[in-house]
């Protein structure tokens, strides 16, 4: 499979080189991330391929609040690092039986995944994120849970970051 990797400044790079433009050519692509990559180097992507920022409805409103977010120190104490998973699950039985494939994005304090809805963005920005794994759950099992590792595309790993961000936006006011 071909690989692409994100690097901390937002450019991605194929075969050591920069990638200068058609950015949409790399969507089906794995992805590894560079050392220090972080939720900011996520945005900071689409600062250097505009073209990515019109995959998703969500993003425009995402970027907005990134780029309202003070330029460091973005972290909480609530979350050590992100962690952006794959679940594959087998849900419907008894009855009709289907495969439901999705992304995650979720934060992880002492080895245990704590979700980001409660956290705004602008305390995630400069946090470490990592690429997790695969979960299959079969029939809603949630005890005996199969873990794999995997790879993910350019394409589920925007996608699923956005999909999570769209969630938050609690205002500033009403947050705890």
């Amino acid at each position: 499979m071909n690989k692409i990797t994100l690097k901390k400044d937002g450019l991605l790079e194929e075969n050591r080189h920069s990638v200068k433009t058609k950015a949409l050519m790399f969507l089906g692509f794995k992805v590894e991330l560079a050392a220090g990559y972080t939720l900011r180097s996520f945005f900071r992507m689409f600062d250097s391929y505009p073209v990515l920022a019109e995959l998703n409805a969500f993003l425009p409103d995402c970027r907005q609040r990134y780029q309202a977010s003070p330029s460091q120190g973005c972290v909480t104490d609530a979350v050590a690092y992100l962690e952006f998973n794959k679940t594959v699950e087998m849900v419907g039985f008894p009855g009709q039986p289907r495969l439901e494939i999705y992304n995650t994005l979720c934060g992880v304090q002492a080895g245990r995944q704590c979700p980001l809805k409660p956290l705004r963005l602008e305390n995630l920005l400069d946090l470490p994120f990592k690429l997790g794994g695969l979960k299959h759950i079969v029939f809603g099992d949630k005890v005996d849970v199969f873990e794999f590792e995997t790879v993910f595309s350019l394409f589920e790993l925007i996608e699923g970051i956005v999909w999570e961000l769209s969630f938050q936006g609690t205002p500033r006011e009403c947050a705890l």
